[in-house]
């Protein structure tokens, strides 16, 4: 067995497929009209309710417990990216997790949750701009590498 895709319900595919090709630069690879696959593994189908056979008001929106994850390396570009777009619909402010990754959530055209975090890369890049150094500790019997 293998996982194939998220398939995320839309109410309007050329919407849906326009807001990922702009915000995010995702490439479709199939195409069925109603039911697109982005090559990332994402799949978008309108109609869901049709899909799945079960009425059309069984399909809610934003029910805010699965939430669609990205990492981008110029997170502030990002962020200006997000602020000139008004159809953006955001959940809260950035937040700056105790891991120091900063992050934001928003919504996309049909209520689907999603978070952009900054590469884990930049936030180690950014901790060692800002005095941080590595250092390398014993846990066990292996030496571990730490920022402090």
């Amino acid at each position: 067995m293998r996982y194939c895709c998220t398939v995320l319900s839309v109410s309007d595919i050329s919407k849906a497929r326009s807001f990922y090709e702009s915000i995010f630069g995702l490439e479709v690879c199939q195409d069925y009209g109603r039911n697109i696959l982005f090559s990332c593994g994402l799949a978008l189908q309108q109609d869901f309710d049709w899909l799945i056979g079960v009425p059309k008001e069984k399909v809610h929106k934003k029910s805010n417990n699965v939430e669609i994850a990205f990492e981008e390396y110029d997170f502030d570009g990002f962020l200006q990216k997000l602020k000139g777009n008004p159809s953006i619909a955001f959940l809260d402010e950035v937040v700056e997790h105790d891991w120091g990754q900063r992050v934001i959530r928003f919504y996309d055209l049909d209520g689907h949750l999603i978070e952009v975090g900054e590469e884990m890369k930049m936030v180690i890049e950014r901790f060692i701009s800002n005095g941080m150094t590595l250092c390398r500790i014993w846990k066990g019997d292996s030496i571990t590498s730490i920022l402090v």
